[in-house]
């Protein structure tokens, strides 16, 4: 069957299910996927939890501390997590599509190359010597320099000035991201050639999320079918090419293949790698009553403006959502099965359940909403 084939192994590269091999810090969690979406914090911040053994939110949020992980723009232009020591080569490769975003978006404001550069030259005078601000400290900045900030101008040039490697996001301060200069947040880095970069990151993405395709791999990191094909091919170590249900898949060369063992369920958070990291979802959407539903819209896993939901996955399969709400000391998980779950299954959720109050460090108290009704 096409599903298993191609669910069990990706589970097991990400990380996620225990056939993959153990990760113990954020950092090797990060530098074996490639990177991480990271526009929603907390959420990211259990996307790397779950994928390392023993990990608490806290532990993760130390890692960033002490600058081993680091969170900026990256691919497609949204906010990923990377091993501190990938920032710079990866940054230099991927930053001709992110000037090509930038370029089109300061037209549409109506902003001059003169502007940008006052913008970061403002940004790095108010940073210099490990300061670190707020996004309103950062507008009041641009502000105080003449540069208006109304209609995204300001998120705008932050997101310039992190694409051109001359700020990344710092420590947070209670719940506000701070931005501070890369140059000083991030001293131990790795340097490669361009040339090695491609087949770097080809590595990094088809090991940790294959089989995928080469659809999948230019969806993923905002890279030109040509460069992807040549990553492809200068990959390290090389992969293996495989046909599975008529598509070209890549993948490393070992890795399992078929569930061991109990069932496999996790709480995947928003925007996580096992959906978000490819352009093709429909292995862990396979069940039929769930493509239907899916179909009539009377189910989904997405807003209308591209917002991911934290899924249930049982054996690779996209099974429901669910939603945390905090309060006095704990946290409510309220589940959205899209079909009825059996007591096998339930008792897996609340072992993911209880695994995830681990990571917070707080109880979990677990709820279940109704499934949806079955299609006709």
């Amino acid at each position: 069957m096409e599903n298993p084939a191609i669910v069990y192994r990706r589970l097991a590269n990400q990380h996620i299910s225990d056939l993959g091999i153990g990760v113990k810090r954020p950092e090797d969690a990060l530098a074996s996927m490639g990177a991480i979406q990271a526009q929603d914090y907390p959420a990211a911040l259990w996307a790397i939890g779950l994928r390392c053994e023993n990990s608490t939110q806290a532990g993760i949020e130390a890692a960033i501390a002490k600058k081993t992980i680091v969170r900026t723009w990256l691919m497609r232009g949204t906010l990923h997590f990377v091993a501190s020591s990938d920032i710079r080569w990866m940054l230099r490769l991927l930053a001709p599509r992110l000037t090509a975003f930038s370029a089109s978006r300061e037209r549409q404001l109506g902003m001059s190359d003169d502007i940008v550069k006052k913008s970061e030259m403002l940004f790095a005078k108010a940073l210099q010597g490990g300061g670190q601000l707020t996004r309103d400290q950062m507008y009041q900045v641009l502000k105080k320099g003449g540069i208006a900030t109304t209609d995204t101008r300001g998120y705008h040039l932050l997101y310039r000035a992190a694409s051109d490697g001359l700020i990344c996001f710092g420590a947070h301060d209670g719940k506000r991201p701070r931005f501070t200069l890369l140059d000083e947040w991030i001293v131990r880095r790795k340097e490669i050639s361009d040339d090695r970069a491609l087949g770097e990151l080809a590595s990094r993405y088809f090991t940790s999320h294959g089989p995928a395709t080469i659809k999948d791999y230019v969806w993923w990191s905002g890279l030109k079918v040509s460069d992807a094909k040549t990553g492809i091919e200068k990959a390290s170590p090389p992969l293996v090419q495989e046909e599975i249900g008529g598509k070209t898949y890549y993948a490393p060369r070992s890795g399992q293949g078929s569930r061991i063992g109990a069932l496999s369920v996790h709480l995947l958070p928003a925007f996580d790698e096992y959906l978000v990291g490819y352009s093709d979802r429909s292995a862990m959407l396979s069940d039929e009553k769930t493509q239907e539903m899916l179909r009539s819209g009377r189910i989904t896993f997405t807003h209308s403006n591209g917002i991911f939901l934290p899924t249930i996955v049982i054996d690779g399969e996209v099974v429901g959502t669910w939603k945390r709400r905090d309060e006095r000391g704990k946290a409510t998980v309220t589940i959205q099965p899209f079909l009825k779950l059996d007591n096998e299954q339930m008792e897996g959720v609340r072992r993911a359940a209880e695994r995830y109050g681990d990571f917070l460090g707080v109880p979990i108290l677990l709820k279940e909403n109704p499934a949806a009704p079955n299609p006709p």
